[in-house]
């Protein structure tokens, strides 16, 4: 095991530090991302009613395609949201090509949504003030 990693050292040592740094950036980026999947699914569902491959189109678009959420990770979030109550689904009634899985925010999912979203600008709050390059600390507010 110690040779795989002291290999993958080596041969990351010999890239450009340009790589390194788009390579902690998207890897920090997707943890973020990846961490507040169920937030991101449920604000698209407050605006309308949809399905995976959609949302998924969504997240891609909004992030430039830098990001696709993998398709586990997305029906796993789809199946997790439906066992908490926060969605539910239809089956749509497509004349052409295979069945789709409509799904639909429900009012305790709102709720969480809200709930997600105050947890998200307090955390950002938090975040901004251990970042904060003035030398300002939380107890100067």
């Amino acid at each position: 095991m110690y040779y795989y990693i002291a290999r993958l050292f080596f041969q990351m040592v010999s890239l450009p530090i340009s790589y390194h740094k788009e390579a902690m950036n998207l890897s920090i980026t997707s943890d973020l991302i990846r961490g507040n999947t169920d937030m991101i699914i449920l604000a698209h569902l407050t605006k309308k009613e949809s399905y995976g491959y959609e949302i998924n189109k969504m997240i891609q678009m909004k992030s430039k395609n830098r990001y696709e959420l993998k398709e586990a990770t997305l029906y796993g979030t789809f199946r997790r949201l439906e066992e908490s109550g926060y969605v539910s689904y239809y089956w749509g009634d497509e004349n052409t090509g295979a069945r789709r899985r409509y799904y639909r925010i429900t009012p305790k999912g709102r709720k969480a949504f809200e709930s997600y979203l105050a947890e998200w600008d307090e955390a950002v709050n938090i975040i901004s003030a251990l970042i904060n390059q003035n030398g300002e600390d939380f107890n100067n507010e």
